[in-house]
């Protein structure tokens, strides 16, 4: 897969989440690197009203940006590439955890407990 973006840390993670969803046979690496790989204008935005909406239990992962239009109620663990500071502060008021994509990968996570929106 080319790798679009000029950004050299995310770069890295699309080439690491490849190389570790062909040696795990995992599909859901894959699929996270695809969704990473988009062109900014096409990068994927998600409200906390659509996460109040769609969230369980399981963590979230947005490939993209977390906007803070809405409430959220759940204590809902999100990771995403960046948040807006209003989102972040509602998420965390609402008992959640906030991290970024980089720090979700190298946590190792459950993977039956994650879903990605965006």
């Amino acid at each position: 897969m080319k790798v679009r973006s000029k950004n050299e840390l995310l770069r890295d993670l699309i080439e690491k989440l490849e190389v570790r969803s062909r040696e795990e046979k995992v599909p859901f690496w894959s699929t996270l690197a695809k969704k990473l790989n988009r062109p900014r204008r096409q990068s994927y935005e998600v409200n906390l009203f659509s996460l109040e909406k769609h969230a369980g239990k399981e963590t979230v992962v947005v490939p993209g940006y977390v906007l803070g239009t809405g409430d959220i109620t759940k204590p809902v663990t999100v990771a995403a590439l960046k948040f807006s500071s209003k989102a972040e502060e509602k998420i965390k008021k609402a008992g959640g955890k906030v991290m970024d994509v980089f720090d979700f990968v190298e946590s190792k996570p459950n993977l039956k407990a994650v879903k990605i929106m965006g």
